[in-house]
Parts: C-alpha cells; structure tokens; sequence
C-alpha cells in the first residue's frame, strides 16, 4: 500500500476548539458579538500592541490597512515581489501603484536599500512580508520609512508568535497584518487581523470593515439612537463569532505550535547542513523564526517537485513572483529583471511539509524523499 500524502502545511483542530464553537453556536451572537472584541483583544495583548481589528480574512485585513492610511489613487507603495500576490493586489484596489523592490538573496526578505532607491514624491508607505515566518530587518526598513515620512506596514501573515530583537511580529511596525487561514500559525477557518499603536487607524479599520459606517450596534444601543451614517465607501470585512471562537481557543495553543515548527526546522537544519544541492534559507541571529514554511533552495526545482509528489510529499512552491503574474504585466508593464535576488530565487525554491502535527516518520520520509530526489541523475 502507497504511504498516505503529506501536505505542506495543515491546521490542529482539537475537542477544546470544536467546543468554543459549539459554545458560540448555541449562543445569541454569532457575529459582532463579544468572541470578537474578546479575540481581538487576546492577539493584541499577545503581540504586545495596543489595538487589534479582526477582519473576515488576510485580505481584507491589508485592503482595509491601505484605506485606512489614506493610500489613494496616484500613490505608491514599496512590496517585495516575494510573497503571495495579495499583498500587493490591496495597493491596487485602493488605486495605487505596487512598487517592487527586491529581496535579500540568502533570506527572501525585503532589502532596505532595494526599498531606499526607489522612493518617490508619490510613494506614501513600505509593506513588508515576513516570508516564511520570519520578521524583516524592521529597524534598518524603520529608518527608511522615518528618513522620508512613509508608514511601515508588516505583511505578518506567516509570523506570529515570531520576534525580532526580542519584540514580537504585531509591535514592529506602524500597523500590523495577520492571516488565520488553515496553514497559517493558528486558524479561524478563514480571518485576519491588523494591530497598532494608532487610536485613528484602528477606528478608520473598523468603520471600512462595517460598510463605511461611522458607528457600530454597540455605540448605538449605548446612546439608545438608532440612526447611523456612511461616512466612507466601505465593505462588510466583518469576522463572525464562530470564527473568533475558534481563534480565541487556538491562540492559548500558540506557543506549542511555534514550538513545534522550530523543532521539525531544526531537525531538517541538520539533515540538510552538509548536503551539496540543497540549501536551505538563512536565519538571522536577530530573528525569532516562526517557520510557517520551511523553504530551500535546490537544482532543478521543477524535476525535484515531481519526484517529491510522485512519493507521497507534499512539497509547494511559495511563491511565483507577483510582478510574473499576466495581471501585472499586462496593467503594470512589469517582467523579467525587475528584481533579480527574487527571479533567480523562484527557480530554485520549494517549501517542504512543516506544522505542528508532522510526526517524526513523516519528517523523516520527507528527508528521504528529498534527498533521492535531489541526488536522482535527470533523465
């Protein structure tokens, strides 16, 4: 019998999380009710920001972070090419340009520098995407945003429960984007988040996640009106309760979680340190990893992708350069040679199985299946 298939990454769904769902279903609230503001309140308190907006996804989240800091038609804002197309795609649905700077060739992480050189009059903010898990350099990218007047954003949809210079992923930037989709750190099903500093911002989020609208049913019932206003040209982002119930319970699991995926990356750490084609992505010693992924660099990454899904391994590829993508080329102009640290990159790279319940034997088969793979002669 063939071995069951490994995917690369898979969420940990328990008795205690299936209860606090089941609890908020026989509930009265099963959205804008207290498992959000409760939810929201626990992954701010954990990442040591002081306000959080739960969004129904990543998304959403960055979408709602762009409106909320005014991006607008005519601006620019600077994202790595190195990341899922999301990222940028919320730039655009604000009606401003993405710009693409490179990344550093040994982390994927976006280069402060790359970022320096391509500032504008018309750029208004620098997203950053703690590819894989781990955090950007934010204090070399906060001197940049400083010296010319732009907000940091921190694209952390891989990276909580991961530090930088001891501060965690949600206390690094001026607003900061999680993502609790199934294979991300903990999961809500689909969910997002945004935590920051600013009183403002959090407010301009939560009105663009309700429809525009100036006031939510709480402040309503409080002054006992019902009239409400459309202040903006908002969407209904909204998060339900039965989401934030399930992302309540999974945050107390958070640490194991982390824990457990830098376990499996050092095990792969020292499978893979003396081996001639395989090269996995350096850690900085400032950085905290949260290893969402666990990316290496190999020869003829297509052909080691086949063999890999051929024997049962679940292995992906994260991620095709957004500035590849037909959408882009066709409305941005962009292509080949914008950013060449993250072209020459995505011929190599390949995210092996990583998450909390990949057991011993499945990371051995994983180990394996990649050094066959890698050493097999290309027919």
């Amino acid at each position: 019998m063939d071995q069951p298939f490994i995917p690369y990454g898979r969420q940990h769904i328990d008795e205690e999380d299936i209860a606090a769902v089941v609890e908020v279903l026989r509930s009265d609230w099963l959205t804008t009710g207290p498992a959000v503001e409760r939810f929201e309140e626990a992954v701010a308190a954990t990442v040591s920001a002081p306000y959080g907006v739960a969004l129904c996804n990543g998304t959403a989240a960055l979408h709602a972070t762009m409106f909320a800091l005014g991006v607008c038609p005519g601006d620019e804002v600077i994202v790595p090419p190195m990341t899922f197309a999301a990222t940028a795609n919320a730039v655009l649905y604000q009606g401003a340009r993405p710009v693409f700077a490179d990344v550093h060739p040994d982390t994927l992480l976006l280069d402060a520098a790359a970022v320096e050189s391509l500032i504008t009059g018309r750029t208004r903010a620098i997203i950053a995407v703690d590819y894989a898990g781990q955090p950007c350099d934010y204090d070399a990218l906060r001197a940049v945003a400083d010296r010319y007047g732009l907000k940091l954003v921190a694209d952390a949809c891989h990276s909580l429960g991961a530090a930088w210079r001891g501060r965690p992923c949600g206390a690094l930037a001026d607003a900061t984007v999680f993502s609790f989709h199934p294979v991300k750190p903990v999961t809500t099903g689909e969910g997002g988040m945004v935590v920051t500093g600013d009183a403002h911002l959090a407010q301009r989020l939560r009105t663009f996640r309700n429809h525009g609208i100036g006031s939510d049913h709480r402040q309503r019932a409080a002054t006992g009106a019902w009239h409400y206003q459309m202040l903006h040209l908002g969407f209904n982002y909204r998060l339900t309760d039965i989401q934030a119930a399930l992302g309540l319970a999974q945050l107390s699991k958070l640490p194991r979680f982390t824990n457990l995926r830098r376990d499996i990356a050092a095990r792969y750490d020292a499978a893979f340190s003396d081996h001639s084609q395989i090269w996995p992505l350096t850690c900085r010693p400032e950085a905290k990893h949260g290893y969402h992924l666990y990316v290496v660099r190999v020869p003829q990454r297509d052909r080691v992708f086949q063999r890999l899904r051929q024997s049962g391994i679940g292995a992906n590829v994260h991620y095709v350069p957004v500035h590849f993508h037909p959408y882009y080329r066709q409305h941005l102009g962009t292509g080949e040679g914008l950013c060449p640290s993250a072209e020459t990159a995505y011929q190599e790279i390949l995210s092996l199985p990583i998450f909390p319940d990949l057991s011993t034997a499945d990371q051995e088969r994983v180990i394996n299946a990649l050094y066959a793979a890698v050493t097999e002669e290309n027919p």
